[in-house]
């Protein structure tokens, strides 16, 4: 029946779906422009843009076609009888179509009201069942939690029988010292009674637990006094040896209370190293630094004894002998630390050396030997603080003592050295305070070394000249660092906290030494002067006439310190890395080396300047010279001038040896050609504007000479070399930029001026310079009278353009410059010039 009632349902849902996609249907038959897809027609009078008239002269293209006017008007009306016909058919149907649907849709909802009702009772019938089944089942329940209660019942007193015969046994052997009975079954009773603790409610479990309480309490008492009477804390002769009682006895303390275990070892220890403390008392001869190894060698021989009397007597995990290890390096931390606070005067630097050596390699030995778990388990006592440090370099920067304590507490799980030996600094760390005297010695050291660096320079004189492999760096600069680097080590194996700041302050102390005696003193002062070169030597030519003011040697000697500084400046940042990666990690941010960087730039760049100021110098003459020529009586443009030979010999005779000395640092000498022509052209040019008055044709002299300049700065990187190398783009900008200027000078002074508007508007076509000055400075190269000036003064003030919003300085940046094709063509016109004359 529910079958049936389900596919009457489905039909009538299928009914349903028809009428909706009826329903679509109608919809999409209402779209007028849905139909030509659906039933495509050719008919004219289904298109949308459907003309009368035009249809009509289609049926009757001429006058005779009218003939049949009625044949064609009788077709039309049969046509529109079938679509009436057609149409009314149409509408009949989907009333029809409607009515069934209705019809269908009551249907399936009376077969889902009968569907539901047959659902609501299976579901009564589901729930009546299940009642029936907790009715069956209830008597099972009960019997099963009987079961269960009788169970736990049982088994509760089975473990209280048992409690109370351990009870009754642990009384009687506690009385009895039958402690290896007692070990095994007080871990018993002590599990068993852990099923009581929700009994403690009951008189007799508590009495119980309390007897367990007063049989624990009373064994530790006893063994503890066993212990006492076995090894006394008074005196120093051990009592008893080893024996089976102890030893069951330290298994007994194992499941007692941990204090007991503690309280044994403590007083095992304490015992066993009672000798040690009457052996190296503060007043004792072997208690000093020099005698440190009988330390050392003592405790060796007590491990010894230990193993072969004792070893057996306490359990294998209470590490025994490494707490009496760990015990004695805590009282011999103390103990040093107290014996060297009074006698500070007395500790020199070897024996603080040999000290700190001896110690480091004991634990050294500690770590191959004990794994260190006993120093973080709590039961061997702490280290006591070590005293306040008397270190002068440390009293500026930690400030109180308490503080620095805290810092070195917090340093230790941050040491490098702390994963690979546990044991590091249990011993040494009491040197720390004292090894402000290997800081000083050190200090003393570095101070000897300078004045012996110095020394050997004034002795040996500066380096000899090096064409070879480029300036030689300083001895003196390599044997520093390595002194630096043998320090750094020893210093991190001894400490990585203050000690190391302050060691590094020491690094920063004498490499700005280094820096200023070695290197800065030793830069030739440029006092020396050359008698200057005249019109008649220059006109003479004679070659070598006039030397640089700086020799050979000198230059050398400038640039073997120039390479030196770069080479100090490269290692003091390897030094700063390393001593960053040696020292604790809270104390990184403190090691900071960059004032030395900068003093060994600082030296670069004076070296560097000392370099152009000297061939800066040596052109000074020239261009004197140049200034003071008759440029107004040249008659004929003949070779370059003189002046401009003798500016070319002093550039070939400084420059190859400056790049040979700095062939090992290339981009300085970069920076020593790009220097120099920054302070040459500018110079160059306003000894131009001193040449006055030009004619015409000393304009054009002028003109090569400035050319033949243009091309010997354009080589002057590889000038006289072997090895012709493209010069850098940034020099080669600087020199085409500034040299070209010159000649646009020159080119502005070769124009006629008698048509002012033409040479004004020339002016500021070529230079681009609104400076009156600089106009004024043209004029008087041309020679014009004051009346002349005054007018092209004011002409030049009209015709410039109105200045931007940047400025009268933005003016050049609006004025285009000369094309590279203009200054090309310049170029090969003046080439050609000069051919001709040549």
């Amino acid at each position: 029946t529910l079958h049936t009632i389900l596919q009457s349902a489905l039909k009538c849902f299928d009914d349903v779906e028809v009428l909706y996609q009826i329903d679509q249907i109608k919809g999409l038959i209402n779209d007028s422009n849905y139909i030509p897809q659906v039933f495509p027609c050719q008919d004219p009078l289904d298109r949308a843009d459907f003309n009368a008239v035009e249809y009509i002269n289609t049926l009757f293209p001429t006058e005779q076609s009218l003939a049949n006017i009625d044949e064609v008007v009788n077709k039309i009306r049969l046509k529109i009888r079938r679509l009436d016909d057609d149409i009314r058919t149409v509408v009949r149907g989907e009333t029809n179509v409607g009515q069934d649907g209705r019809q269908a849709l009551e249907e399936a909802q009376k077969a889902i009201q009968q569907l539901f009702a047959k659902i609501k009772d299976i579901k009564d019938k589901a729930e009546k069942s299940e009642q029936m089944v907790k009715e069956i089942t209830r008597d099972i329940k009960q019997l099963d939690h009987a079961k269960r209660h009788l169970t736990t019942s049982i088994t509760t007193l089975n473990h209280l029988h048992m409690l109370a015969g351990g009870v009754d046994s642990l009384e009687a052997m506690t009385r009895r010292r039958q402690y290896g009975e007692v070990a095994n079954l007080m871990q018993g009773v002590v599990n068993v009674l852990e099923h009581f603790q929700k009994y403690m409610g009951i008189p007799q479990i508590r009495q119980l637990s309390e007897r367990v309480r007063a049989s624990q309490t009373e064994l530790g008492q006893q063994i503890l006094a066993d212990f006492e009477e076995a090894f006394p804390s008074q005196g120093t002769k051990r009592t008893a040896g080893p024996s089976n009682v102890l030893r069951d006895a330290c298994l007994v303390a194992n499941v007692l209370d941990p204090r007991i275990k503690q309280e044994i070892i403590k007083k095992f220890t304490k015992q066993h190293l009672s000798e040690y403390l009457v052996l190296f008392q503060e007043n004792q001869d072997v208690a000093w630094l020099d005698k440190i190894d009988r330390r050392y060698a003592w405790i060796k021989r007590q491990l010894v004894d230990y193993e072969e009397k004792y070893g057996r007597m306490f359990p294998v995990d209470w590490c025994m002998s490494e707490r009496i290890t760990v015990e004695f390096c805590h009282i011999t931390r103390n103990e040093l630390a107290k014996i060297m606070r009074t006698r500070a005067k007395e500790i020199e630097v070897k024996l603080l050396l040999f000290a700190i050596q001896r110690t480091t390699n004991f634990e050294g030995l500690l770590a191959k030997r004990f794994s260190g778990g006993t120093l973080t388990d709590g039961i061997v006592k702490k280290p006591e603080p070590p005293p306040p440090s008397t270190n002068p370099f440390l009293e500026d920067e930690t400030g109180t003592e308490s503080g620095s304590e805290k810092e070195s507490e917090l340093e230790k799980p941050k040491k490098p050295k702390a994963p690979d030996n546990p044991f590091h600094g249990i011993i040494s760390k009491c040197f720390e305070p004292h090894l402000y005297v290997y800081i000083e010695s050190q200090d003393r050291n570095l101070n000897e070394l300078i004045d012996r660096f110095v020394a050997d320079f004034k002795a040996q004189g500066p380096p000899k000249p090096n064409t070879e492999e480029g300036g030689a760096v300083l001895p003196s600069c390599a044997d520093l660092f390595v002194y630096y680097k043998k320090c750094m080590v020893q210093c991190s194996q001894l400490s990585t906290g203050e000690p190391m700041i302050a060691l590094t302050s020491i690094f920063q102390k004498y490499l700005r030494e280094y820096a200023w005696k070695i290197l800065s003193g030793n830069l030739p002062k440029n006092t020396s002067s050359s008698g200057g070169l005249t019109i008649s030597s220059l006109l003479k030519e004679k070659e070598g006439s006039e030397a640089a003011k700086f020799t050979v040697e000198e230059l050398c000697l400038i640039c073997s310190i120039l390479s030196t500084a770069e080479y100090c400046l490269a290692t003091t940042q390897q030094l700063e890395e390393k001593l960053k990666e040696k020292v604790d990690v809270n104390l990184v941010e403190r090691i900071n080396l960059t004032g030395e960087m900068d003093t060994f730039s600082t030296v670069i760049s004076n070296s560097i300047q000392l370099l152009v100021q000297d061939l800066d110098a040596a052109c000074d003459p020239a261009l004197t010279a140049m200034s003071k020529m008759p440029w107004q009586n040249v008659e004929h443009v003949g070779d370059q001038s003189p002046y401009v030979t003798s500016i070319i010999l002093h550039v070939k005779q400084n420059v190859p040896t400056i790049r040979d000395n700095l062939a090992s640092t290339r981009k300085y000498f970069t920076q020593f050609c790009i220097k120099f022509v920054n302070s040459f052209i500018p110079k160059f040019i306003n000894h131009l504007f001193k040449c006055k008055p030009i004619s015409m044709v000393g304009a054009e002299q002028l003109l090569l000479d400035t050319h033949s300049l243009k091309t010997v700065l354009l080589d002057l990187p590889s000038i006289g070399s072997h090895v012709i190398r493209k010069a850098p783009a940034s020099y080669t900008k600087i020199v085409v930029k500034g040299m070209t200027r010159a000649e646009m000078i020159l080119k502005v002074v070769m124009a006629p001026h008698e048509a002012s508007v033409v040479f004004v508007d020339n002016y500021i076509k070529l230079l681009a310079d609104c400076s009156t000055d600089t106009f004024q400075k043209i004029l008087d190269m041309k020679g014009l009278k004051r009346s002349e000036q005054s007018s092209m003064l004011e002409l030049f003030r009209q015709r410039l353009p109105p200045p931007p919003s940047g400025g009268e300085n933005s003016l050049s940046a609006s004025l285009p410059a000369p094309s590279p094709e203009q200054e090309s063509s310049r170029i090969r016109k003046l080439e050609k010039l000069i051919k001709k004359r040549l």
